[in-house]
Parts: C-alpha cells; structure tokens; sequence
C-alpha cells in the first residue's frame, strides 16, 4: 500500500472506530507498518486539515471527529475530473482559493484508479492565470461572509473615485473572470456590488451583519447591472403568487 492509500485508510479506520481512539501502536499493527510511520502520517493529516486528534494519558489514543469529515464519495471518472477543473481553476485570488487546494490535495488523496489518473492528468491541463486581489482583503471578505459579520472597506469604483464604508455582506458573484461581493452598504442604504480587485482594504468588525436576501441585493446592484443582464438574475427571485 503506497502512503497515499495509507493516508485515506488512516481516516477511515479512525472513523470506524468514533469516537474511541486507537492508539499508535494498534493502527501500526493495523497497517503492519512501524509505530514512526503512523506517527508521520498522523501528523500529516493535521498539517492538511484533517480533524484528527490525540489524547494523552491511559486509555487515550487517536481518534477522529466524524462529524466534521464526509464519508467515503466513490467518484467516476468524469465526476473526478469535474471536480478537479473546478477545483484547479481557483486561483490565489479567488475567494476561498485557499480551501480550494486543501480539498484539491484531499479529492486526489483519496481517489485511486483510472478516476485517479484521469483527474490528475486533467489538472496537468488547466492553466489560470492570478487577477489582482490583495490576499490579506480577500481573507478578510472569507472572515466576514463565513461569520456573518459586517466589513469596513476602501474601494475605488471605475472612475477613480476612492471612499471607506462599512458593508454587511450577502454573498458572492463571478461574472466575466470577475468576482464582486454583493453586499449591503450602510453609507449608500442599498445593495451594492464591489469588485474585490478594486478593494484597496478591508477588515471584519465586530458587528453582526443584518440578513439580507442576495437576490434583491444582486438585482438592485452595481454589480448586476454592469456585468450581468436582468434576465440572467431571474431565476434567483421567487416566484410571486398571483392573486
């Protein structure tokens, strides 16, 4: 068994047996590998994100959270290289490129087979080339979005113009190879669209940001009406009963 297929069998072992831990010495007679390489290989599934866990004392071991894992996904072969090409088009500017990889590294990890070889020899083949997003505002933007809190940022829109509000995010749209947050502006008292290369900085307050339906906010933003056509944004608005 190559260290790649040990990796994923680590993660399920330690799965099958939630939440009782198994120690070091189990899982190297397990895999009948030595007690050095189970120590490796366990502390490289913590580098990769992998909830794994040690407990220290008698009756401790290693063990696994299943709830914040998935349970094993048998992909074909096409579903592995769909996976992949969306996965390897998330560039360092991409919101979220950052988890992007790790799940990249972890869809690969766990794939063997001709799925395996076709996904990675796909990924060979796509090339994206990086827009202009400063990391620390894109960071910062994930921050906001993922904790629900509002965000005090400096954008310059398209004619050069430079100013500072404070938004509460709603969502994301990619349109064109652009990306823009659309969000609720408390300056403006409307729903605004920004895109993340001409946010000059951003950074999350300690305010929770009010709930904001993203179809009216995309609907009625600079965003949708520059890069997206009206039409396109109506499926994202409910249907209204007719009276």
């Amino acid at each position: 068994m190559n260290r790649t297929a040990r990796l994923y069998a680590l993660v399920e072992e330690l799965r099958a047996a939630a939440p009782r831990p198994l120690t070091v010495a189990a899982l190297a007679t397990r895999f009948e590998i030595s007690t050095r390489t189970v120590q490796r290989d366990l502390q490289a599934l913590m580098r990769t994100g992998v909830p794994v866990r040690t407990t220290p004392g008698r009756g401790g071991g290693w063990s696994i959270a299943p709830e914040m894992t998935l349970p094993p996904i048998h992909f074909t072969t096409d579903e592995a290289s769909a996976l992949t090409a969306a996965l390897a088009t998330a560039d360092a500017s991409t919101p979220y490129a950052g988890a992007a990889r790790s799940a990249a590294q972890k869809v690969a990890a766990s794939m063997t087979g001709p799925a395996s070889t076709a996904a990675r020899t796909l990924a060979a083949r796509i090339v994206t080339l990086p827009t202009r997003t400063d990391s620390e505002v894109r960071t910062a933007m994930e921050q906001a979005l993922s904790h629900n809190l509002a965000l005090r940022l400096s954008y310059t829109d398209a004619a050069g113009h430079e100013s500072d509000r404070v938004v509460e995010p709603a969502g994301l749209l990619t349109a064109e190879g652009r990306w823009y947050l659309i969000a609720w502006c408390r300056t403006r008292r409307a729903g605004r669209g920004f895109r993340l290369d001409r946010i000059t900085a951003a950074t999350p307050t300690d305010e929770r940001a009010q709930p904001h339906n993203l179809a009216d906010l995309l609907l009625g933003s600079t965003a949708a009406a520059a890069a997206v056509r009206p039409a396109a944004l109506a499926p994202l608005t409910p249907a209204r009963p007719r009276h």
